[in-house]
């Protein structure tokens, strides 16, 4: 036992010693190292995965429809705010900000079509089979405003379909 109490007493001294020679012992403390840990991956995450708002959510996924090919057209951007002012029961001020953070967090029209499978995989169980419905019914709508859907475009919407409405099941005996 007092071989065990002199180790300890050793260890303690050390430290001491280090601390006032300035020595930051900081970085020995478990809970601070998780800590930093956690924040440094949410810093240099992609910020489009920290969305949990639903209506923000939607947002993502109509503007992203209509980016895949590139930039929004005039024609694309009236349409999206009118559908969130009519759909969201926003006014136009808080439409054009929905509108100007969900452009914002897609970024690149490169990697969209990467961030919204991932963003629609961490949300699919916020929203109700209509609720999905009539996202998808506005991500057509916004897409095709300058005409028909591209190939892009309906292979994504036909992919957020099968993620967001779920597949009705069929009632067995037993269910």
């Amino acid at each position: 036992m007092h071989v065990v109490l002199g180790l300890l007493g050793t260890v303690i001294t050390i430290l001491y010693l280090l601390d006032r020679l300035g020595v930051d012992l900081g970085g020995l403390n478990p809970f601070a190292w998780r800590r930093r840990r956690a924040w440094a991956a949410k810093y240099e995450g992609d910020p489009i995965y920290s969305v949990e708002d639903p209506m923000h959510v939607a947002a993502l996924l109509i503007v992203g429809a209509a980016k895949l090919e590139g930039d929004l057209s005039a024609e694309q951007k009236k349409v999206v705010l009118s559908q969130f002012e009519s759909s969201f029961s926003l006014d136009s001020r808080g439409a054009s900000e929905l509108l100007g953070s969900a452009a914002h967090l897609l970024g690149a029209p490169q990697i969209i079509d990467t961030q919204l499978n991932g963003v629609a995989d961490k949300n699919k169980d916020r929203f109700s089979r209509d609720q999905a419905e009539s996202i998808i019914q506005m991500m057509i709508e916004v897409a095709s405003a300058d005409g028909d859907l591209s190939e892009k475009q309906s292979e994504y919407v036909a992919r957020v379909r099968s993620l967001f409405v779920p597949s009705e099941k069929s009632q067995g005996v037993w269910e």
